[in-house]
Order: C-alpha cells, then structure tokens, then sequence
C-alpha cells in the first residue's frame, strides 16, 4: 500500500488572500466556474465568523500543471479544491467581482449587522438602515482605520452601544486572521491522479458529476490536445450566453487560431435563449450521439482508455475517444447544426426559453437531431421526427428520472431501428387513447404554472397561430415573447373570497394567456359576469374586455383556449366541473397539435 500522499498545514485568511493576490496560489483548468450564490457567500462568511469548520482546501505544488490563463505553473501552488471558497472571500472581503454561472462579471455584497451579529445579501432596504454595514469589504480595505470606522457607524447610530458595536466590528475584522486548513498533496503526484483527487472530494458542498470528472480528464491531457477541447466547450457555453464576451475571449491567441474558436465565430452574432447549453450539456450530447452511449461515467472511463471488454486500459482507446469526443463536439458546435436544430423547436411552438422546462429534453433530441443527419435522413423526416420526439418526451417526462439509463436505451435502439420507426413504437406505447383522454387530463391535476403540459399547451397555441384569451390581434407567441400575463378564468379573488386556497385556484386548467389591460378590466369579476358582459359587447359593439365585438370571432378564442360552453351560467359551485372539462379539451387540443407535428 503507498504511504501518505499529502501534509495538513494551517494559513490565515488574509495570507492565503495575499497568496491568491500575488499569484502564489493559482487556479488549474480542472476546476470549474463559480458556482456559489450569493446566499451561499453569506453562510460562508457567517461560520468564519462564527469559528465553525469551513472545510479543508487542497492544494497542489508541481511545476508544469496549466492554468486557467494558459500559463505554466512553475512552482506556484496550485489550488485543487476549494476554489469557491477563496473566490467567495475575494468577493465578501476584497471586493472583487467573480464571474457568475451566466459568465457576466457580478459584485456580491454582504452585509453585516453589528448589533445582531447577523449577515445578509444586501438589498435596498439594507443600504438605506444605517444599523447595517451595507458592505463588509468596506471593514478590510487596505489601511482602514477601525477607530474612525467606528465612530462614523456610531454617530450614525446614536441608539448603540458602542462598546457592543465595537467587539462586533472588530471581531469581524479579525475574521482575516482565522486559519484555514491546507492538504498539501505531495508535489511528485501526475496530473492524472491529482484529477482525480479534485473529483473525489467535494468538501464545498457543490455536487461534483461525471461531467465534471471528464472536463478534468481532458484538461490534463495534452498528449491528444485535450486542454483545447476543455477550453473548446468552456469557450462555446460562454458565448452562448455572452456573445459579447467573443471580443475578449479571441484575446486568447493560441486558441483563437484553432479550428474549435472558427466553429463558434457565428455566435458573435447574438444569441438565442431556447437552448443555452452547459459543458454538461455538450458532454453528453456529443458523447451519446457520437459513442451511441449514455452514462457520462463511460465518457470518463474511455478518456482513460478503458477497454470495457478486457478491462483493461490502452492509449489506443484514450486516443480514438479523444478524437471522436473532439467530432462530436465540433458537429455540435456548427453553426448549421445548432441553428436547424432551434428552428425545429421554435417550429413546434416553442417559440421561448419559459416554456423549455427540461435541458435533458433538449438534449435528447439535439442527439436525436445529430444522429438522424449523420444517417442521410431528408430534412423534412428529421424536422418531423425530432418536433415529434421532443414534444412526446415533455408529454410523457422521458427524461425526468434517470436520464442516463433512458439516453442509452433511447440511442441504442434508435441506431438498431432507425429514428422514424422507433418513435412509432415509442408512441403506440406511451401515447395510446388511454394517455390523451384519460392520463393526460389527470397529469393536469397541478398549480404549476410551470407544468409541462402547460408549457406544451402554450406551445400549440403559439404553433396554431392562436390570438391571446380575449384579445383581437395580439397572438399567444407576441404575449410569450414579449410580456405575457396568466389570469384566471375564474378569478383567484372570486376564489379566494369564498374560502378557496392557492392549491385550489391556481390549477393550469384554470389558467390563460392574456394581455394585462384585459385582465385588469376584469379584475375578480366572476365568470358568469363579465362572460355574460362579453356576449352582450359582441350585440352593442361597445367593447368592455379587448377588441372582440363579433360572435364568431369570440367562439373562435374561447375554442382556442379550450373554454367550455356556457361559462355565463357558471358560478363558484360550477368550479371543479369547469376544471375537469377543461383539462379534456386542453388534452384534446394537444392530442390535435402533436398529430399536426
């Protein structure tokens, strides 16, 4: 058995500070992006304060690791684990703004209450109450004089007791000179085993994935230029979200002159919010479409070179794998590829990110849309297919539990059939008379606006053209791309005054898609009337609610948002009838959208 591999030592904060300051600590490219909320930086700050356990951070002394900026680095110590947490004490303490989880440049404040000995998020209310130190950086500035500060919180808080205000404010200040503890791992350990310690540990409290394991695997590996797919798939989420950032990020010279930065030039351009996909995302997408396999675990073992068949592991299989991963990547990537793919699901009705409810949907049917090109299948079979695929799997929640398991049945039997013929067979199973009238009315037994059967409700009407409830030119795809309201058929107020809770009233069969002007004018009227009023505006032409002033015209919007007859006569007692002969017709409506696909 081999010894130890490592040794614990103990730094103040403000050294491991000074140490990030100055470059002595450095962070790899195995590591990932901030991820911590700011309330997450709050709790962090509060247990140093408190003295409470923050965990271990585990650093990395080798000479010729790669940074996050592309250097070497030449005897600096290398941060494996923990850089959430010094990157949280930069923000809280320094001041500094950390990239976010949408790669735009965020400042966290966090505010301290001296006579509660209480942190905060800061928010307006906090910066306006002088009892707070809206931003506790403000106590470690460089040179501050803590006798001032205090004064300047004293006299602007007349009430406290400045000895007690004192022993808070200093002991916040002596949170810099609280320990950390360091694991130094032993400077002769590769680059391989150090990854997969990084993956191993998760002493900051963030999940670490396959995923995670796989980007690591492909930063520490340069032999197959690894480190440039990593950047690759960085680079690429990046600008999905932040095209803007195309300007800095072809700073990078040496990667700005490989043909992974010419594949993403187009997304320069702008950006579009249905599919703004992770380094998870493209993982699996690429990994699955290209390797027919859906365990991103198989990913991590195959970029090591496992052979699944004599367990054991040669360069060969680590080669082709990079390559390949590196081709599924790059079909991802390309800008036909990507471009086609969201048009097939805007063609759908999905025409904005609010009603997208499931990445791995997407997903599956990105691979779906990847595999079914690469077979030469006609355009018009592959937009069919996957609009088809992509709404019965939001119908049925495919992907909801155990994705990985489903991704892997779903491919392999995709690659065996053929695409058109096993989404036949999906669909007798799934989607059978039983599904639309009987399965699918119960599923909508819920009060989430964000439901996928409301999602996928609001898709057929934005497919189907369908104007907005009451209204006599804007259409459901204007009120979902630009500022959509949800009312109440039957008002929640109406409701609510007749004892009615949340769980009761906001049901998605009670729910449509309107313009706000409307919606105020008919406030917690019930429906028997203001639908009565509504009959009598189409006979006098004087319009109360919206522009429909013609009989037909306002049976046609009644029809496409699924509206019982007779909603003139109903009142609180009719409620639950109403609800159930909704969800029918809305089910009745989708089964007609989905054959329509």
């Amino acid at each position: 058995m081999p010894g130890q591999r490592y040794a614990v030592n103990h730094q103040p904060v403000s050294i491991l500070l000074a140490w990030i300051k100055e470059g002595v600590i450095a962070v790899p490219e195995i590591q990932r992006p901030f991820v911590w909320t700011p309330a997450k930086v709050r709790d962090f700050v509060d247990s140093l304060y408190r003295g409470y356990p923050v965990g271990y951070l585990i650093s990395w002394q080798n000479p010729d690791v790669r940074l996050k900026d592309g250097t070497r680095s030449q005897g600096k110590r290398i941060l494996i684990d923990g850089q959430q947490r010094m990157a949280a004490l930069l923000a809280a303490l320094l001041g500094e703004e950390v990239m976010n989880k949408d790669y735009r440049k965020q400042r966290i404040f966090i505010a301290f209450h001296p006579k509660e000995e209480r942190f905060e998020v800061a928010n307006a209310a906090i910066r306006k109450n002088p009892a707070w130190i809206a931003d506790i950086a403000t106590v470690f500035e460089p040179n501050v004089d803590m006798l001032a500060f205090l004064d300047r919180y004293c006299e602007a808080n007349p009430d406290v007791n400045r000895n007690e205000a004192w022993n808070s404010i200093n002991r916040l200040s002596n949170v810099q000179n609280n320990d950390l503890g360091i694991v130094d791992l032993h400077p002769d350990l590769d680059v391989e085993t150090v990854a997969e310690i990084f993956v191993r540990v998760n002493l900051g409290g963030v999940p670490l994935g396959a995923s995670d394991f796989a980007m690591s695997k492909m930063a520490a590996n340069e032999q197959h230029d690894g480190h440039l797919l990593r950047k690759c798939i960085d680079y690429f989420c990046h600008l999905a979200i932040a095209p803007e950032a195309y300007t800095v990020l072809a700073q990078d010279s040496d990667f700005a002159s490989t043909d992974y930065f010419s594949k993403m030039w187009w997304l320069r351009n702008g950006k579009d919010d249905i599919y703004n996909p992770s380094y998870t995302d493209m993982l699996r997408v690429a990994f699955t479409s290209e390797f027919k396999r859906g365990p991103l675990d198989d990913l991590v073992a195959l970029l090591s070179g496992r052979n699944f068949e004599t367990r054991a592991y040669e360069e060969e299989i680590a080669e082709d794998t990079f390559q390949r991963l590196a081709s599924g990547i790059s079909r991802f990537m390309t800008e036909d590829n990507f471009r086609k793919f969201v048009m097939i699901l805007r063609s759908a009705g999905f025409v904005d990110a609010s009603l997208v409810r499931s990445q791995n949907t997407v997903n599956f049917a990105y691979i779906l849309y990847l595999t079914m090109r690469a077979r030469g299948d006609s355009p018009a079979r592959i937009e069919s297919t996957v609009r088809r695929w992509f709404v019965m799997s939001v119908l049925t929640g495919r992907y909801a539990s155990a994705a990985e398991t489903t991704f892997g049945a779903d491919i392999t039997n995709i690659a065996s059939q053929g695409a058109s013929e096993y989404l036949a067979s999906v669909e007798s199973a799934e989607l059978s008379d039983a599904f639309w009238n009987v399965g699918l009315p119960l599923n909508m037994h819920t009060s989430s606006a964000g439901s996928p059967y409301f999602s996928a409700f609001r898709a057929s009407q934005a497919k189907g053209n369908d104007l907005g409830f009451l209204s006599s030119d804007i259409t459901v795809q204007n009120l979902l791309e630009g500022q959509s309201h949800i009312h109440h058929v039957f008002p929640k107020g109406y409701l609510g005054k007749h004892g009615f809770k949340p769980g009761r009233y906001n049901q998605i069969a009670n729910y449509v898609l309107m313009q706000s002007e409307i919606n105020i004018a008919i406030g917690d009227k019930p429906p028997h009337v203001y639908f009565a009023e509504l009959w009598e505006q189409c006979r006098t032409g004087d319009a109360k609610y919206g522009g429909i002033t013609d009989t037909d015209q306002l049976r046609e919007n009644l029809a496409a948002h699924c509206i019982p007859e007779g909603m003139e006569q109903r009142d609180v007692g009719g409620y639950d009838g109403f609800l159930d002969e909704r969800r029918r017709l809305m089910a009745a409506k989708l089964r007609d959208y989905y054959a329509k696909l």
